[in-house]
């Protein structure tokens, strides 16, 4: 199968399967089967994760962040990869001021450490996580300093 196929392939079965359109990551370059952005309602989140692994062969778990948006809320970006055909798929999610996103641990080791880092530093409660505590912060923080609205000047004794 060549990549075009593959490409084809892949996108159509996404809209197939969801009816979101897939995008690139950069919006001046063509679409790229390396490249794929998909955004999905959070009340979709774990299906659509579910379908890449399962479907479309996504076993590895690259990353998971967020982007806080303000007012707008956040929006909680993953990665992941099916390592034998380099389909790279980032997926998306918009989750609101409430900060509470479906976990995905259920479906990817993975996103054990990277859902608490995120809940460390955002604040987002993955909820179905199995140990949804700080890890990079004392347990005593106050805040999560990712936040646009955290304070950088806010005083944590002993740390400042």
């Amino acid at each position: 199968m060549t990549a075009t196929v593959a490409l084809e392939t892949t996108l159509a079965r996404i809209r197939e399967s969801f009816g979101v359109e897939p995008a690139g990551e950069d919006p001046k370059r063509p679409l790229d089967i390396m490249h794929l952005v998909v955004s999905v309602p959070a009340e979709r989140w774990v299906e659509f994760a579910r379908f890449a692994r399962d479907a479309l062969g996504c076993l590895y778990f690259c990353h998971l962040t967020a982007v806080d948006w303000k007012a707008e809320g956040f929006e909680v970006v993953c990665r992941v990869g099916n390592l034998e055909t380099g389909l790279g798929l980032t997926m998306k999610t918009r989750i609101g001021p409430t900060a509470a996103c479906p976990s995905l641990t259920g479906l990817y080791r993975g996103a054990l450490w990277m859902e608490r880092e995120c809940y460390d530093l955002f604040g987002i409660r993955f909820e179905g996580h199995p140990e949804l505590r700080r890890i990079l912060l004392p347990q005593d923080w106050e805040g999560h300093p990712l936040r646009k609205d955290y304070a950088v000047d806010t005083p944590h004794p002993p740390y400042r």
